[in-house]
């Protein structure tokens, strides 16, 4: 039996807020609705969100998400009342006034689950049991409609299965593609009665190029495709790569840049796969370790490592850990929005960012998400990943003898920003807390299963002698190294140790060295390393001893282990020796990255490196400093890349809409690695073949004066309410965004326009993409992560309003850039081809398929005339005032609905 809910229900959007009782439903004022829920538990949905409207963030309650999580786990909802409505059953309220009153149907639907057929409920009552304990706000509800077990239940580490060694996986055979099956499998791909797309075959045919056999020592067959959007770029990759899978049994890496495309590509892959167990067999997504779940911290976790709200986190996640496809929490089947309803209270505690794992010493290793992701993926046809993880795979991978031979590198544009991630060197307060920590262990009465070196290796100190008193000698050294406090001791000018001292003179320089007001501003500072003074000079050499001091021990424990393998003793068996294995490779990593720091350091006072661009930074947000350090980075980071990750390759196919990223094929070249191979690589280009004369059009405003928030903020809402929502802004800055929505969040929501704001709602950038889909009268604003990241095809998105033209920041690193391209290209050309990139990208958001239709503003009106061929060709472009932009805009929509308006039924026309 259902039981009734006496709770009252609280609405709260940027149009008024509403409380509903099972008699009645009114509109109170913001404090009486914190009144309430102070008093009484209330139901709502998504109380982050609600108490930031209601200008009480620690809001909480009976949330609609959270018992969502439990009855449904591994499941999506989108988090709005439509996305309720329709996981519930129910009519989707029409007003806002409606919402609170359904909220009360919805929570009594979803407690109805129980009593049906429901495929969750094995473990569901002792969760229940945990989360009463934790006093889970629905847990008395919950209670009583879940009943106990007549049998014994699984729990959540017997139930998850085990994956089985297997012997290696035989190097591909030698083949070579014939263009006739290329077109006959993508035909296959594209289905029966599809429309033959020439441009989408002739890129199918020059993808194949790179499946050919290899026949230069560390050259590729790399191939560089630019295809427009609309040639079906994935299907026309997919079709020669799953057929030199089949053909060669060896698997293709398809790598992306953003988490959009690899579920884009996951969804593709019911082509190849009809059958699901033949598909989770042949098609594996991989992602970093920092990705998984880690079950050896939930279960620490479960076990009181957690208290509080994180606690009731971790019984949700353990919920969801049961029913999993493959453990992923960041951008799998865990919703996005969880971990935000507990402000990330621990979520990121149950994941392995810290590099700590213990491999087979787990308890849990037979059954560990990331292991049994790796070994599917040897097996695998098609490995969807990502360019990080191709990249650190390639640079200090545990999987050497399964390391791919062919890639398909989607988002191609992104690779030269990924590899600048990737090989740089960061010696911060941050990054040299955290390598103190790995080696350490657990400081201060820390709670959490965290364990030093000594620890984790204690069978080998005590086997061998030489390796146990490295692990001494590295624990003394990394307590040189900053501790708990060190950023309040900098700011106090009491700095301790020499590592910290070297940081504190760095803060020094910065700050001595500010030339636009930035650090009274707030904004974070950063100075050349270039002309260090006394005090920076005189704090290197006693740093540098110090992160040598550290770096002999773990190079001579990593030869230890390599000594201890190749003598295999008795007690080494399976489980040990991947232990040990994966110790030599976190070890590895750890040498490398203090390593670089010593070089860093070494350049202070020293003569510049012309491959490197090095330089000191203060990281602060709204004045706040977070993060002191030096930075090294790559000139020219597709260097790296191209030693580390194409010369091993047999074949690369770099594909992206934008590859050229707003210059020429040179330009391409270089930003991929290319230019650095002894073969050339081939060259194809498909131009979209959308008709943007009809289907697009492109204002650039006059009026809207550079500075001028409240004109600025006028625009945006004016331009939306012509739209009628449906329109992506886009920010250069996160002060401007907030500022413009604070302005006319209200104003929209009186014209029944939802406005959703990156940087200001508390929802994850990708259920805010999922929420701004499902709604066409919703509006999305945010920054860079938008531009480039959003595919949302279809009337919800009719309209991309940029602030101003995109101008990269002029940081140190960007000026040694742009000095360099400035040799080859001249002048302002190295800073266009950024512009005219970011415009071409922000502008591929708005025509996604052959039947959208849509206008693209910019609120500029000093844009030059010679960035407007960033747009495709034949795309109309005018100059405009503000008033005629919103008067096209509101043509274009009535245009656009009478386009997809039903003709009308004209009497004998049977």
């Amino acid at each position: 039996m259902i039981p009734t809910l006496p709770h009252p229900a609280l609405h709260a959007s940027h149009g008024g807020v509403w409380i509903a009782t099972a008699e009645e439903t009114r509109a109170v004022s913001r404090g009486e609705a914190i009144r309430i829920a102070a008093d009484t538990p209330v139901i709502l949905l998504n109380a982050p969100l609600i108490g930031q409207r209601l200008g009480h963030p620690e809001l909480n309650g009976l949330d609609l998400l959270e018992l969502f999580a439990f009855l449904r786990p591994a499941r999506f909802m989108v988090p709005t009342p439509k996305g309720l409505a329709r996981v519930a059953g129910l009519e989707a309220p029409g007003e806002d006034s409606e919402i609170a009153a359904f909220l009360r149907r919805a929570a009594e639907a979803l407690l109805a689950i129980p009593a049906g057929d429901w495929p969750e409920r094995e473990g569901a009552w002792n969760s229940v049991q945990s989360l009463f304990r934790l006093r889970w706000p629905w847990a008395p509800v919950v209670s009583q409609v879940v009943a106990k077990p007549v049998e014994h239940e699984r729990w959540l580490f017997s139930k998850l299965p085990e994956w089985e060694e297997r012997a290696p996986r035989p190097s591909p055979r030698t083949v070579t593609l014939n263009d006739a099956d290329v077109a006959e499998r993508l035909a296959a791909l594209t289905g029966q009665g599809a429309e033959r797309r020439q441009g989408q075959r002739d890129y199918a045919a020059a993808a194949a190029g790179a499946f050919a056999p290899r026949d230069m020592r560390d050259s590729p067959n790399l191939v560089l495709a630019e295809a427009g959007t609309g040639i079906g770029k994935t299907l026309g990759y997919l079709a020669p790569a799953s057929l030199w899978a089949r053909q060669a049994e060896g698997a293709v890496w398809i790598s992306t840049f953003t988490k959009a495309l690899q579920r884009q590509l996951a969804h593709e892959s019911v082509r190849l796969f009809p059958d699901e167990t033949t598909r989770k067999q042949r098609i594996v997504t991989r992602k970093g370790r920092e990705n998984y779940a880690c079950l050896l911290n939930l279960e620490d976790a479960l076990q009181g490592g957690f208290a509080g709200r994180a606690a009731i986190l971790a019984q949700l996640v353990a919920r969801w850990a049961a029913y999993t496809a493959d453990g992923d929490m960041i951008g799998g089947d865990l919703p996005g929005w969880l971990p935000t309803l507990f402000r990330r209270n621990g979520s990121t505690a149950l994941t392995d960012r810290r590099g700590e794992c213990i491999y087979a010493g787990c308890p849990h290793y037979r059954k560990c998400f990331i292991e049994r992701a790796a070994r599917a993926s040897a097996e695998a046809d098609i490995v969807i990943a990502n360019h990080a993880l191709v990249m650190v795979n390639a640079a200090r991978g545990r999987e050497a003898a399964n390391r791919p031979t062919r890639y398909v590198f989607d988002e191609g544009h992104h690779l030269f920003d990924a590899a600048d991630a990737m090989f740089s060197a960061a010696l911060t307060g941050q990054e040299a807390i955290e390598i103190r920590r790995w080696v350490t262990g657990p400081e201060s009465g820390a709670r959490g299963r965290r364990r030093g070196l000594a620890a984790r290796l204690a069978d080998l100190a005590s086997y061998d002698e030489e390796g146990g008193r490295a692990i001494g000698e590295a624990v003394e050294a990394a307590h040189q190294l900053p501790g708990d406090g060190w950023l309040q001791r900098l700011s106090e000018g009491d700095p301790f140790g020499p590592v910290e001292r070297l940081l504190g003179a760095v803060r020094g320089l910065v700050y001595a060295r500010d030339t636009n007001g930035s650090g009274d501003a707030g904004y974070g500072l950063e100075t050349e390393l270039a002309e260090p003074d006394p005090a920076l000079v005189e704090a290197a050499g006693p740093a540098a001893v110090a992160l040598d001091a550290l770096m002999r021990p773990l190079v001579t424990l990593g030869r230890r282990l390599e000594a201890v393998l190749a003598e295999a003793p008795d007690w080494m068996d399976g489980p040990a020796r991947a232990r040990i294995e994966g110790a030599i490779a976190s070890l590895g990593w750890r040498t490398d990255t203090v390593g670089a720091w010593l070089a860093l350091i070494a350049r202070i006072g020293g003569p510049a490196d012309p491959e490197y661009v090095d330089w000191l930074a203060v990281d602060r947000v709204e004045g706040r400093e977070y993060d002191v350090g030096l930075h090294r980075h790559w000139l020219d980071p597709s260097k790296p890349f191209a030693k580390t990750v194409l010369e091993s390759a047999h074949g690369a196919l770099v594909t992206s809409a934008t590859l050229r990223a707003g210059g020429d094929w040179d330009v391409a070249e270089a930003r991929t690695g290319a230019s650095h191979l002894q073969r050339a690589a081939q060259r194809f280009e498909a131009a979209s073949p959308f008709d943007y004369a009809g289907q697009a059009e492109v204002l650039i405003v006059t009026d809207v004066k550079r500075g001028d928030l409240p004109a600025l903020a006028n625009a945006y809402a004016r331009l939306i309410v012509a739209a009628e929502g449906g329109t992506l802004g886009l920010f250069t800055a996160i002060r401007r965004l907030r500022a413009v929505h604070a302005r006319i969040a209200d104003r929209l929501a009186r014209e029944g326009l939802p406005l959703l704001a990156q940087h200001v709602d508390p929802i994850d950038t990708g259920t805010l993409v999922d929420i701004f889909r499902d709604d066409p009268r919703t509006s999305l604003i945010g920054t860079d992560a938008l531009r480039d990241g959003v595919d949302v095809p279809g009337h919800s998105l009719r309209l991309v309003v940029m602030e101003g033209v995109p101008w990269p920041k002029p940081t140190v690193l960007h000026s040694a850039r742009r000095l360099a391209g400035a040799k080859e290209q001249g002048g302002t050309a190295f800073d266009d081809r950024i512009v005219r990139a970011r415009l071409a990208q922000a502008f591929g958001r708005l025509i996604r398929r052959a039947d959208d239709r849509g206008t693209f503003v910019l609120l500029s009106a000093a844009s030059p005339s010679r960035l407007l061929d960033a747009f495709p060709p034949g795309t109309p472009v005018a100059r405009v005032t503000l008033d005629e932009a919103v008067r096209r805009v509101r043509l274009s929509l009535e245009a656009r609905l009478r386009h997809e308006a039903p003709a009308p039924v004209v009497p004998g026309d049977a």
